[in-house]
Formats: structure tokens, sequence, C-alpha cells
């Protein structure tokens, strides 16, 4: 994306966890719930805050980290652009941009220039409901810490403006120059322990390997060669377009490995539909969970702890990853895949996680230099290393972007794809908690015992008007499906606002969620939605 592109498109930090124990002055957190949703970060940074790094969180919700934090910008939920302009506005008008950087690093500063001098901090603090005071006391501390980093997640990429958002981030990031050096950079954290990986390894539609084009024709032909088979040259089906196809007979079959769609997918009783639609559906997993309920076949799966291999994390570090025990599959799950294929008519003849590794390497430029021997070696590598002789690249962006000049992308106010109304008052929003660490967990009955339920949140003045208390349960209606949850009432979240987490099968909190997305990215906009609530 803009001059980032490399490092936002596969949603990479520019720069290493250990800048924020070691280096940073300011943390500026928008969208992001680290001491839940990412705990080892969420533990560096009350480290970091602790030591007397400043910390900014922006968040509608009143996450623990607010305790931490010297301001807590209450944005109101999918405001976030017409709030980072607004900071904008302000380091502009008060000449606090990084004119060095802007002019030697930067191009299209004029049309960012012209479209936040309509965010004043007036309009923008009636749009966000954030103080004007606040707003210039961010838009300075942010202008004139020496180094300042942005951490966001899913708070920022959910949202039918995801990709926009994510620009004006960067934007920000650029235009005072937090971008290239230690303690600085714009920090997405990953959701799961190896969602990086899977991304560098062309698990997306548009992409091979190290991020390479599936529509350049030198990138496919250099694959075709060393896979020996023809290659299409056209992007695949996003996740959403491939269940819309299920939905009008054009996707037949679908092979499910490791995801739960039926639970964590936007609307999903339209998922629902869209498996049965299908003419086969395969499910690779450990559990009979919801999505495996609607299979023809059923693979047995091995967890992490049976598979050797690599996982990738949030700052870009490669790392080795050693079977604890056997697959009690009898076979790991890359053993699995190629058997399938094979019968399929491709032979695919790998021996080992290392085989398949150093083949991607050898076909991926910017991990070329990280062969199984050195990581063997090494415990971890950071990408891009383009030679075996590379020590590796803990921060991006030094000296000049990946496109030569970093290109701003400016954005209008965006609004959320469906808001509340007179039928559906409520606005809903979702995340996770941190006792049921990123997944969902029905079969582990010791996290089950320590938080067995949902406890969606709402707001006392609320709750008084519903006539319930902690403990009762609510009827949660969209237009597009209900459940029952119990509530709690508490002031951590706005009037007007229900949170809930996406953990339980007995709460189906993602058949409410909005059937919007992001056009570019086709994530859906888990966190706006509208609901009406009912007292049971």
């Amino acid at each position: 994306m803009a001059g980032l592109a490399t490092t936002f498109g596969s949603g990479a930090m520019t720069n290493p966890i250990s800048d924020i124990t070691n280096e940073v002055e300011l943390m500026f957190l928008i969208g992001t719930n680290p001491t839940e949703a990412h705990p080892i970060i969420g533990y560096k940074m009350r480290q970091a805050a602790r030591r007397g790094a400043k910390l900014v969180v922006c968040d509608p919700r009143h996450i623990d980290l607010v305790d931490e934090a010297d301001y807590w910008l209450r944005v109101k939920p999918g405001h976030d652009i017409p709030l980072l302009n607004g900071l904008m506005h302000i380091i502009i008008k008060e000449g606090l941009e990084d004119k060095k950087f802007i002019e030697e690093r930067t191009e299209n500063y004029e049309e960012l220039k012209a479209i936040v001098e309509n965010y004043t901090p007036e309009r923008v603090a009636e749009m966000t409901g954030i103080a004007v005071d606040d707003l210039y006391a961010v838009a300075r501390l942010y202008a004139t810490t020496d180094k300042a980093m942005i951490f966001y997640t899913l708070g920022i990429t959910e949202h039918i403006c995801g990709t926009r958002n994510v620009m004006s981030c960067a934007n920000l990031a650029m235009l005072t120059g937090h971008l290239g050096r230690p303690g600085t950079g714009v920090c997405p954290q990953r959701g799961q322990n190896n969602v990086q990986g899977a991304c560098d390894m062309g698990a997306l539609p548009n992409v091979y390997s190290g991020y390479q084009a599936v529509t350049v024709d030198d990138v496919r032909e250099k694959h075709e060669k060393a896979w020996r088979v023809a290659l299409p040259n056209k992007v695949g089906l996003k996740i959403p377009e491939m269940f819309k196809g299920a939905h009008e007979g054009k996707v037949k079959a679908m092979y499910i490995l490791g995801e739960n769609p039926v639970l964590t997918d936007p609307d999903a009783n339209h998922i629902r539909a869209a498996l049965e639609h299908l003419d086969f559906l395969v499910v690779q997993e450990l559990f009979l969970t919801e999505t495996a309920q609607y299979a023809d076949v059923i693979l047995p799966a091995a967890s992490f702890a049976e598979c050797d291999g690599t996982f990738t994390n949030t700052e870009r570090r490669v790392q080795r990853v050693r079977k604890a025990i056997e697959p009690i599959p009898g076979q790991a799950n890359w053993q699995t895949i190629c058997q399938m294929v094979t019968r399929m008519g491709y032979p695919m003849e790998y021996g080992s996680p290392r085989e398949i590794w150093d083949e991607m390497a050898s076909l991926s430029p910017s991990m070329a230099g990280i062969s199984f021997n050195r990581i063997d070696q090494h415990n971890s590598l950071q990408w891009p290393c383009p030679t075996l002789e590379h020590p590796g690249t803990p921060v991006l962006h030094v000296g000049k972007f990946t496109r030569g000049l970093g290109s701003f992308q400016p954005s209008e106010h965006i609004p959320p794809g469906e808001m509340p109304d007179e039928e559906y008052p409520f606005l809903l929003s979702t995340g996770r908690i941190l006792q049921h660490y990123n997944v969902t967990t029905p079969y582990s009955k010791g996290i089950s015992s320590i938080w067995d339920k949902e406890m969606s949140e709402l707001n006392p003045l609320d709750a008084e008007k519903l006539g319930v208390k902690t403990g009762d349960q609510v009827k949660v209606t969209s237009r597009r499906g209900e459940a029952v949850t119990q509530i709690k009432v508490t002031d951590r979240v706005l009037p007007g606002v229900i949170w809930m987490s996406f953990h339980y099968s007995a709460t189906p909190t993602n058949a409410l969620t909005s059937d919007s997305l992001d056009p570019i990215t086709g994530t859906g906009e888990y966190k706006v939605a509208a609901v009406k609530l009912e007292k049971v």
C-alpha cells in the first residue's frame, strides 16, 4: 500500500518487538487491545510505560491499557480516519511535520494537505467525540517525540474502510518521519501465531510466496519452471468471494484446513448456507468443529506440537519449530496434503519440511537467505534476508521505501456499512478475551472452567432502560441473525453499544455481524453492526 506496500500489504511490523522494550518513547495504539489479544506484546507495553514511555490509547472501549495511558482518545466506532486526519491537520497547521523527510522520501504530500485541511479540530471533535484539547495535545506529542511507534490490529482493519484506515496510519507516520529508524514505525499485530507465515508462503489469492504477484509474467514463469506445471495468470478468489461463489453454484467444492468459518467469519448464517450449497466439502481438523459438521470427509489434523517446520511471527521473524510428539494421525499435515495432491494427478514428492522451505526460499527474493540450515543454527531470522550472508532486517524502510518514494494516500471519512437506526438502535462491536487467547476453545475443559460463557458488555444507562443487570440474558438481533447472551453491566463500553466476543458456539456472535466488506481486501466489518436488544 502506497510506499509501504510490502509491509502493510502483508501486515508485518516495520520494527522489532524489542524496540518496545529498548527504544520507544511514545506508543500510539489505535484499534488494538494487546493485553488480551497479544498479551506478550501487551506486557512489554506495560513495561515501557512504567519506564517512562508515553502511551496514547485510541479505542471506544475502556481496555486495560487505558489505566496506563497518558491520553485515552475515546473515538466513536468507525471514525478512525477523521481522528487521524484531525491529528495531521494540527501537525501541519503548527508546522510540526518533518519537512526534510517529506521532501526527500515522499510524494503526493499536497493532496494529503488538501484533504486534511478540512478536518479542523472542532469538526473532528464533533465527529469522533474526542475533546479538542486532547486532539491538540496528542498531535503535538506524537509529532515532537523522537521515537514514536504506531500499533494497530483488527480494530483498524475490520471495517469497510480498513485499507484506508491502514493508509491513514502510514500517512501519519510519514508526515512526522517516524519510519526507518529504531523505536519508530507502523506495527500491525497479526491475529494468530503463524498468520504472517501463511501470508509469506503465498496463502493469498494474488501472490506467490514472498508477495510476488501472480500477474507478473516473469514471476509466474519462474514458478512454472520450478513446479513443471502451467499456472494461471489471474488473481484468485478471496474468502468472501469463495462463499459467494458457493451460493451461486460456481464454487463446487472446498478444502478447509485449520479454520472454523461457521463460528469466526462474519454473517455466519450466510456461511452455513454456502457450505450447504457445496457439492463436496473436506475439512482437516483436530476436533468436530461447527464447520466440520458440514463436511463430506473429515481428515485428521496434526497440532503444532506434532509438526516440524517454521512459524513466522508478527515482526517477520522466521522461527524454527520442532515437534514435541509424533503426529497422532500418523503423519503431519504437509504429508496429508502431498498425498492428496498426488492422487489428484500432480506428484508432490517432498521428503521433509526442510525441502519445502528451501524450495520456497529459493523462489522468493526476500527470503532467499533464510535456509533451513541457518534457522536451525540461529533459531530465527527476520526477512527481508536476500542472501546467505545477510543478517536479516529488524527495521524496514531504512533510507528508502520499497517503491522508492513513499506515497501519501489520503482519504475522506468513509461511514460504516451499517449504523444503528430506529429499528436496530444499538451498535454491536466484537473482539477477543484473554482467557480464550485468539481461539475458540470449547474443547479445553481447563480454559472453559476459567471463562465458560459469553459475558457481553453493556453500559449501565442502557441496562437501566432495558431493566437488566449483570448475569441477565438478552436476545441480540441483527438483520442477519440472532443470539442470546448473558451480559455484564459496565462503563467499559459507550452508551448505545454492546460489545461481544466470538469464542462461544452457544452464543454465535458472528450470526449477527455485518455483511459489509472492505472492497479491496474483502475483510468483514466485524467492528460495527446495528442490532436490537430484548431482555430474555
